[in-house]
């Protein structure tokens, strides 16, 4: 008899919490780019913070909160856009990398959204192929998408839209706040650009951006890896060997182009791509980089002389493309103003993971690397979010889906392994916050060759484990060695501290229930020894 009235005391205030929370339910703007590295976004201070590439995003950043350290749980595109639909592991979700295909009947955060009450939609890339499922309207690139003249998946066909895909992208945002939005509901708008992927081909307006400046080389440009794991010196993703002058650079690219590719499992979607460009697209294309490559030509560069001007190149279309999305994120950001949604708009900007803007010698992502580890993470909350603040806590994109069920008031599943992060966008102090994160990459053999591994981060040290082709460990200091080219595992003074970390990684993957199969590969050592 005593259990009915202390439930009946118990669902009373959880009702009016519901009914408040109703009331008051923020709209969510969530503009999220790939392989957008945060060394290359201004508020983040990285080496290429004096070129100001990212003016919009710095300004949301000044009124909002910058998570420091922000990390992904496996560098690479598609598991990243899985793990925040389900706020599960890889190896829960299903989805360990690009060759997957998504299950998109499994519980995601957009389909509770909508249980909740939220009008949802999606622009943009998704990666995780099949028709999204949780959305109310929705349109995304095939695959990886093309720059110029993209097609997109809508919900009754395909269509090709001319223009710069982050134009088109950011266009069908602007159309649905404007025409297809439910004013009676809060709504989760999900802006995804392709930019600044491979290839990175800049919009027209922006191929003259940077023309006058050196952009500033990283310290590690040269890095030789010999104090790495073999894997760090037998993958393909060098901008010396593995940066293609035609296909990742444009050099003589034409749309009739032809020519061996410099790697297996070349990118050729530039030169795909120019066959569909319209020909005021092309004119303006071509003028722009034919008297560059004649003068490169000319130069006869080889060696270091040689990484360096194709490391300029790429820098530059990269952060051109960067600037196609920061320009993105204003426009958008004008159009809440404009349409007084702005007040009670959640603002955030992220991407998929880092990137390598020539550190280490490298293009790409996927290693536990920091400059592939960390993605950015800025949100802007009117009246909640102390502006100008830095968070220092562990976030990954594991705590995506349930901060923005938090953000909703809708309950978070107890199976999802994140957590939401609203707390510290509240400012709160929490003393049981994480003091580790898990990371696992599983693409071997793909594209690049990074050989799969497993590893933890904690606010000083990382450790991690390569196990396809024998017991390779690295170990670093990150506050001695932020550049990761010191290993000090195996090294007597570290012995402790790596026995350690050894037990917190063991842990960590219980905690998680990772039982992926991490034994050695004997049909991969003689290759890899061949290649040593």
């Amino acid at each position: 008899m005593k259990i009915i009235p202390y439930l009946i005391i118990c669902l009373i205030p959880l009702t009016n919490y519901g009914e408040n929370r109703k009331e008051n339910r923020p709209n969510i703007l969530f503009v999220f780019t790939d392989d957008h590295a945060p060394h290359a976004i201004g508020s983040y201070n990285g080496w290429l913070k004096e070129v100001n590439p990212t003016p919009a995003i710095d300004k949301l950043a000044e009124s909002g909160m910058v998570f420091v350290n922000s990390f992904c749980t496996n560098s690479i595109c598609g598991p990243s856009r899985a793990v925040i639909q389900t706020g599960k592991h890889s190896h829960k979700n299903g989805f360990m990398n690009n060759g997957n295909a998504f299950d998109w009947n499994q519980q995601t955060f957009p389909k509770l959204l909508q249980k909740a009450g939220y009008q949802t939609a999606i622009y943009g890339k998704s990666h995780l192929k099949g028709k999204p499922l949780g959305y109310d309207d929705w349109a995304v690139l095939p695959g990886q998408g093309l720059y110029y003249n993209p097609d997109l998946i809508f919900p009754d066909k395909r269509r090709r839209i001319e223009g710069h895909c982050t134009d088109v992208v950011t266009n069908l945002a602007v159309e649905w706040l404007n025409k297809k939005r439910t004013e009676e509901k809060p709504f989760l708008l999900m802006v995804q650009h392709k930019a600044p992927h491979r290839s990175w081909m800049p919009a027209l307006r922006h191929l003259p951006l940077y023309d006058d400046i050196e952009i500033p080389e990283p310290p590690t440009l040269f890095d030789k890896w010999t104090d790495n794991a073999p894997g760090a010196r037998l993958q393909e993703l060098e901008i010396d060997r593995h940066m293609d002058l035609n296909y990742d650079l444009f050099v003589d690219l034409t749309p009739a182009f032809y020519q061996e590719p410099s790697q297996k499992a070349q990118d050729r979607s530039a030169s795909r791509n120019m066959k569909r460009m319209t020909p005021n697209q092309i004119n303006t294309w071509r003028s722009h980089y034919e008297p560059k490559d004649a003068v490169f030509k000319k130069a006869k560069l080889s060696g270091k002389d040689l990484v360096r001007w194709k490391f300029q190149r790429y820098a530059k279309n990269y952060l051109r493309c960067v600037k196609g999305v920061d320009e993105s994120l204003h426009t958008l950001q004008e159009e809440l103003r404009k349409l007084g949604l702005d007040k009670n708009t959640i603002v955030i900007y992220s991407s998929d993971q880092g990137f390598y803007i020539g550190d280490h010698g490298w293009y790409d992502k996927r290693w536990m690397y920091e400059e592939s580890l960390k993605m950015p993470l800025i949100v802007k909350w009117p009246g909640i979010i102390k502006a100008g603040s830095k968070q220092e806590e562990m976030v990954q994109n594991l705590d995506y889906a349930q901060t923005f069920l938090d953000l909703a008031g809708a309950p978070q599943p107890k199976d999802m392994q994140g957590r939401s992060i609203v707390p510290l966008l509240k400012g709160e102090k929490l003393d049981n916050w994480r003091k580790e994160i898990y990371y696992h990459y599983y693409e071997y053999p793909s594209v690049h060759m990074v050989p799969r591994h497993y590893g933890i981060r904690t606010n000083r040290y990382k450790l991690m484990h390569f196990y396809e082709f024998g017991d390779e460990w690295e170990m670093y200091d990150l506050k001695k060695d932020p550049d990761e080219v010191t290993n000090i595992y195996g090294k007597e003074e570290f012995l402790e501290l790596q026995k350690s970390l050894k037990k917190r990684l063991k842990n960590l993957q219980k905690f998680y229930d990772d039982q992926s199969d991490t034994s050695v590969r004997p049909e991969y050592i003689e290759k890899y020894r061949k290649k040593s």
